[in-house]
């Protein structure tokens, strides 16, 4: 069973993330990696950082950058690969969406690669996520949390 919480050890959000930004296809989506990692505690500020445990062992990340007062962008969602298929990318998101009612963020933001984390897209999708643009190979989604 998957338990979400705050994170409370940096190492462990820093080394999930450095796992995450070495997946082949996704370096693009990491482009001032060490600028957020340096500072993580203070990077989301306004936001989130979640960390999701299995039996007190880290596995899974989703963090929530505040962009405006009524906006976040949800970054940095990553379930390391021998705990993937036991639906734990949908109780991340729903996490990350009851943290954004929380703050008062009306709209959640993202960008996704389908070429790399086709998965990850056709869940956005499924959850109610719209596209936006798409932009060598990146596509940026939206969803209202009222929605939700």
């Amino acid at each position: 069973m998957l338990e979400i919480r705050d994170c409370t050890d940096i190492e462990d959000a820093i080394e999930l993330i450095r796992e995450y930004s070495k997946i082949k296809g996704a370096e693009s989506c990491f482009v001032s990696l060490e600028k957020e990692l340096s500072d993580l505690a203070s990077y989301y500020e306004g936001g989130a950082l979640l960390m999701g445990y299995e039996d007190g062992i880290p596995i899974a990340t989703v963090a929530l950058k505040k962009i405006s007062d009524k906006r976040a962008e949800i970054k940095r969602l990553y379930i390391r690969p021998e705990f993937r298929g036991k639906g734990y990318s949908r109780l991340m998101l729903e996490q990350v969406f009851t943290r954004c009612k929380e703050l008062g963020f009306t709209e959640a933001y993202l960008t996704t690669r389908p070429d790399v984390m086709g998965v990850g897209y056709e869940l956005y999708k499924k959850i109610g996520f719209q596209e936006l643009e798409r932009e060598n190979g990146a596509v940026s989604m939206l969803i209202q949390t009222e929605d939700l």
